[in-house]
């Protein structure tokens, strides 16, 4: 391909709207284009290395026995509302009439109609097991899209689902998926961590996530060095400490003037955030409920949305608040509520003794609060975010570490959660029905491709990975207006060409130090400059991952070119 031809358009500022480094580099390479927020075109240079990726992902999927077809992105209402989660998506699925009335929704994922279509079409035991996937885009009304095609309202994914007799079958199918998904990574070049997840709107007994290490990632991971325990953060658990076993004192009702947070309480009162609990009041469905963690540890909203099984889940206004409690934000407490709702306690909370809480009067806070004496919650769970240095859940032993990183790929373990609501059956060899088990694999392939830039660049541009490269090779004659140059770099074109090498020439009437710029932001992996030395048959390679530059002979340049 000539550059001169190529619809480019690259930028040598930092969009305003781009926070990190893929974002940035997809729009200042030219891989993408925003039409909208969270919504993106891929351009042609984009379209290429996402082409990439989701060959690979193709390849890997086909060699673990998956079997490819296209579901439509717009679907009937009727499935969804048959498993749930016509509800259960909330704000986040996009929904539309068609001029009939009928309602439909633009496929936020697709387990719904791959489990009508398996029950449409299988009905004996020697038809299983069976995985089907596709490559399909996705529509989900994020609330706050951001970082691009990571966080984006339209991204594309690879979505399989596995059909299996029984749990053996769904344990081999599993992890038939896991290695694939393995494979694929290794291939594109991430550096990933397998994790712990939680399975979110799609339910089921497990799950695991994929994880690419960045530094800006919007994931958090948690970690154990002593015995390789992992998990997302919105899935980590952490041991807790027993119970402490000192004396109960008298409850006092302490003056605490203008002291709202904890940060202020502590210099108040002069003691530890831990000598705290905080109670924090959600909406949960139009349910108020009071959650409850110690003072210098924070309510993980994914595991109490989870505990009600929530669809919207919000911080309670201050004015219902302030109702709830009969005093101003900041002084909430489990005990003195003027309205009665459920409360919640993290199960460290009853091991606790004499803690402060709010009570629930402006300026006022309780001392010496103990549990089961002042008061009870209607629950105890695991509500609270693990922190770095707490006792990992697994071994007992090891402390968590942190970590960010963005989430390329998620595998779940559904089980029969979709296959008992839509009636998703197969014969046994005595004629009885019984219900599928099924499992489900995504890998997001927009995502895959921001999450190689995040992991592959530098100050001057991307870094690709020569199995995700748009191209392999670019050609660049310093003056196009010298024929011993220009004819040798049109030799060296043509021949990588015959030779099925995916190479650019960049023919345009421009100063070098422009060509080398362009080449390095769009991250080919080898360039070739064919300057000084033309008329000798000599030029320079360097590759774009830190190589130094070399010349070589036009037969050497040829030669390296053909094995990138």
């Amino acid at each position: 391909m000539r550059v001169s031809k190529m619809f480019l358009a690259t930028q040598r500022e930092i969009p305003a709207d781009a926070e990190i480094s893929s974002h940035q580099l997809m729009l200042r390479a030219g891989l993408i284009r925003k039409e909208a927020s969270g919504i993106y075109a891929f351009m042609p240079l984009g379209y290429r290395a996402y082409r990439k990726v989701e060959a690979v992902i193709r390849e890997e999927m086909d060699r673990a026995g998956a079997q490819e077809l296209i579901m439509p992105a717009l679907l009937p209402a009727e499935a969804y509302q048959g498993s749930g989660r016509w509800e259960k998506f909330g704000p986040e699925m996009f929904r539309l009439l068609d001029r009939g009335g009928r309602s439909f929704c633009l496929g936020p994922t697709h387990e719904e109609p791959f489990t009508e279509t398996v029950r449409d079409y299988i009905r004996s035991y020697k038809q299983l097991p069976v995985t089907l996937y596709q490559i399909q885009h996705k529509y989900r009304d994020e609330k706050r899209p951001r970082f691009g095609v990571i966080r984006a309202r339209e991204f594309v994914m690879k979505d399989a689902y596995s059909f299996d007799t029984d749990e053996e079958g769904l344990d081999k199918s599993y992890k038939i998926m896991y290695e694939a998904y393995r494979r694929t990574f290794d291939r594109l070049g991430l550096d990933y961590t397998v994790v712990d997840a939680d399975s979110g709107a799609m339910g089921g007994s497990g799950s695991q996530e994929f994880m690419v290490k960045s530094e800006v990632g919007e994931d958090g991971i948690c970690y154990c060095d002593s015995c390789g325990y992992a998990a997302n953060e919105e899935k980590a658990g952490w041991t807790r400490g027993g119970a402490d076993t000192s004396e109960m004192l008298a409850v006092e009702k302490i003056h605490t003037p203008d002291t709202k947070t904890i940060e202020e309480l502590v210099g108040f009162l002069g003691c530890g955030a831990d000598a705290f609990v905080k109670t924090i009041i959600y909406n949960i469905d139009g349910k108020f409920v009071a959650a409850m963690c110690r003072g210098d540890r924070d309510i993980n909203e994914t595991k109490l949305g989870n505990l009600y099984d929530a669809t919207e889940m919000e911080l309670a206004a201050f004015a219902d608040v302030e109702l709830i409690t009969g005093a101003k934000v900041g002084f909430a407490g489990p005990i003195d509520l003027k309205q009665k709702i459920e409360i919640v306690a993290d199960t460290e909370i009853p091991n606790m003794k004499n803690f402060v809480v709010g009570a629930c009067d402006t300026d006022y806070h309780f001392k010496n609060v103990n549990y089961g004496r002042d008061f009870e919650a209607d629950k105890v769970a695991d509500i609270t975010n693990a922190k770095e240095g707490d006792i990992c859940p697994k071994c007992s032993k090891g402390t968590l570490k942190m970590a960010r990183g963005v989430e390329v790929g998620h595998i779940f373990k559904l089980g029969t959660k979709y296959s008992k609501a839509l009636n998703c059956v197969y014969l046994d060899k005595e004629g009885k029905e019984n219900l599928m088990v099924m499992g489900c694999y995504g890998i997001g392939v927009s995502r895959v491709l921001a999450a190689i830039i995040e992991q592959h660049h530098d100050d001057d541009g991307i870094i690709w990975p020569s199995i995700a490269a748009p191209y392999k090779v670019i050609v660049i004659p310093t003056k196009v207006n010298d024929e011993a140059n220009m004819s040798l770099a049109e030799k060296i074109y043509s021949e990588l060409t015959d030779a099925g090498v995916e190479v650019l020439i960049d023919d345009r009437n421009e100063r070098p130090g422009v060509k080398f710029k362009d080449a390095d932001l769009i991250g080919i992996p080898l360039r070739i400059t064919v300057g000084r030395r033309a008329a000798e048959g000599i030029v320079e390679v360097k590759e774009r991952a830190g190589s130094e530059a070399r010349e070589v002979s036009l037969e050497e340049a040829v030669s390296i070119a053909k094995g990138i």
